[in-house]
């Protein structure tokens, strides 16, 4: 019986990337981990419990690669677990062509990195729900760190902010964006609640100019772009201009484009049919961002669609981080 979806389609691939690593077989790369006491299916499966089985065994690979080769540090098991997931992607899927499994093992790996210090959800209010996940990611991260890593927020509208942090129990930043100084002024900052939650900061912006500068104001290290509400209107531009401007800073700045396939909504492109309908927001995407997701953000059955896995984006990040830093645990008994 086939151990996951699309068995037949993915697992010559999957053989060649184990071979070439020194494993024979999936059901060897299982006692690997298995002999390493850690446990990638069911660390997967508690981040996401509908994922699909394809996930699961994806993060067994990606972990048993890591182990073979001595990764003794979660980053660098985040980078070698992507190189796993890269195996499981069909060949000729949108996946494939965005290299998306080795866009999520670099994403892991720049959350765990100390030279980090804050991480961004870039999206539309609705999308803000995303936060619980980074809250998660954020933990699991800061077991390997040893300076926490920030979460924050930013999005378009200053009364969506405030309802998104009271809701959610974040701090609420509202700012006021001098357009011809060009200076960002905090007004005031409102706690929802105590403890991790209130050290998300949600910050809401009239326009891209002002999200610009809350990127800067927060030194953002690694954003990642919701695309369900405004993304060629803020998500994008804010991305793209705040990637230019690190870039003539000397700034590493590690940009995300991620959303329900990243470019088959809201925009008139997208009425075409396959893959010439990757619209707009798919290509603002290429332009600025150093990974590009495919699929949507928490639907398995989405992003399985692409031609990867069956599990939502979100959680995906958690799970290359959770097992990453299961894979530095091991190592260092």
């Amino acid at each position: 019986m086939a151990l996951f979806e699309s068995y037949e389609r993915r697992i010559g691939k999957i053989t060649a990337v184990l071979n070439e690593n020194g494993i024979a077989s999936i059901e060897e790369a299982g006692k690997v981990c298995q002999d390493a006491g850690i446990d990638p299916y069911n660390i997967t499966k508690a981040i996401q419990p509908i994922c699909f089985e394809n996930a699961c065994w994806a993060y067994v690979v990606g972990a048993a690669i890591a182990i073979k080769r001595g990764c003794k540090k979660a980053y660098e098991a985040a980078e070698v677990i992507g190189e796993g997931l890269q195996a499981f992607c069909i060949p000729g899927s949108v996946a494939e062509d965005r290299k998306v499994g080795i866009g999520h093992g670099n994403l892991g790996a720049m959350l765990l990195k100390e030279e980090t210090k804050c991480f961004a959800f870039l999206a539309g209010h609705e999308s803000f729900a995303a936060a619980e996940g980074a809250i998660g990611i954020a933990r699991s991260a800061n077991k390997v760190r040893n300076e926490a890593l920030r979460v924050i927020l930013n999005g378009l509208g200053k009364d969506a902010a405030q309802i998104i942090s009271r809701i959610n129990g974040f701090t609420y930043v509202q700012t006021k964006f001098d357009y011809y100084t060009g200076k960002l002024e905090i007004v005031r900052q409102i706690p929802y609640s105590k403890g991790e939650r209130a050290k998300v900061n949600c910050y809401g912006a009239d326009d891209v100019r002002e999200g610009v500068a809350i990127m800067h104001h927060e030194g953002v290290d690694v954003s990642i772009t919701g695309n369900s509400t405004n993304p060629t209107r803020f998500q994008h531009p804010v991305a793209g201009t705040y990637k230019k401007e690190c870039y003539e800073l000397g700034k590493k700045y590690f940009s995300v484009a991620s959303g329900g396939g990243t470019g088959r909504t809201l925009h008139p492109d997208n009425m075409a049919a396959g893959p010439a309908s990757y619209g707009m927001t798919d290509t603002m995407g290429r332009m600025h961002s150093d990974a590009q997701f495919a699929g949507s953000s928490s639907v398995p059955a989405h992003v399985e669609m692409m031609g990867f896995l069956g599990i939502g984006n979100n959680p995906m990040v958690g799970a290359t981080v959770a097992v990453a830093v299961a894979v530095e645990e091991a190592m260092s008994k």
